[in-house]
């Protein structure tokens, strides 16, 4: 596969910087989300990501909001984590 193709393949992603965050909302980052939770277990790996891998026009928060989450809540819990693992599956 050439660098080309590869570049051509991997989704298209911009992410929100922190110094953005100010327009956020707040109810992203009060509690964990499946989404979130999902973000957080692929270490924030967007090409592992159905959202990141479907055709959506936004900017991509969802590793922003994870570092906010863990400063204000801590790692989600294991239990949580499965069932979301589950659920994505």
């Amino acid at each position: 596969m050439t660098n080309s193709v590869r570049a051509h393949s991997a989704p298209k992603i911009k992410y929100i910087s922190m110094d953005r965050l100010a327009g956020m909302s707040n109810s992203i980052t009060q509690n964990w989300t499946d989404q979130a939770i999902r973000c957080y277990y692929s270490n924030c790996d967007c090409n592992t990501c159905s959202i990141a891998n479907s055709n959506y026009s936004f900017e991509c928060q969802m590793a922003s909001v994870v570092k906010i989450l863990l400063n204000e809540l801590g790692p989600p819990d294991r239990e949580r984590i499965w069932k979301s693992i589950i659920r994505a599956s």
